[in-house]
């Protein structure tokens, strides 16, 4: 694949990413006014959502420490999507290992640009099972970062194995 071929398959998959985080963020903070209301039992107990404004990082870790720490977290962010970006883009790549870049790359954006709106990062998907009540919510950029965090790990190992 050309190397601008490569280009637009991360920068496609991370744009549809960030505009489907950005489209769920706006319908369950504006649309269903979830800030207000708190909470919707959607598949009680399995799947609801709830509110949740992340000052910090994984699990609120760092919360509360200020806008420093909130224009640390933006500038991370960027420098991390930035460096995976051009790290894939050096050599050849399988079109697996560019969608996982493109799903990390796109999620990081999402939640830098809440970062940026509205000084946390809106987490709304709560989900239990088995009788535990999960505390924690995430929202879709979670979810393509950590997709394409494990499928950077799992098939750029495989590139490497003749």
């Amino acid at each position: 694949m050309h190397p601008s071929q490569s280009m637009r398959l991360i920068s496609i998959i991370a744009l549809i990413v960030f505009l489907l985080d950005q489209a769920t963020k706006y319908y369950v903070v504006h649309t269903l006014r979830l800030a207000t209301v708190h909470e919707i039992n959607v598949l009680h107990p399995y799947f609801n959502l709830r509110m949740a404004w992340n000052e910090g990082v994984n699990f609120g870790l760092f919360a509360d420490s200020g806008d420093l720490t909130r224009w640390l977290l933006i500038a991370i962010a960027l420098i991390i999507a930035g460096w995976v970006f051009f790290w894939i883009r050096r050599e050849p790549r399988r079109p697996i290992v560019r969608v996982a870049a493109g799903f990390l790359i796109g999620g990081a954006l999402g939640n830098v640009i809440d970062r940026l709106i509205y000084g946390a990062v809106a987490d709304f998907i709560n989900m239990s099972c088995c009788g535990i009540r999960n505390p924690f919510a995430f929202n879709v950029a979670d979810v393509a970062i950590f997709v394409g965090a494990i499928g950077l790990i799992v098939f750029m190992d495989r590139e490497k194995t003749p």
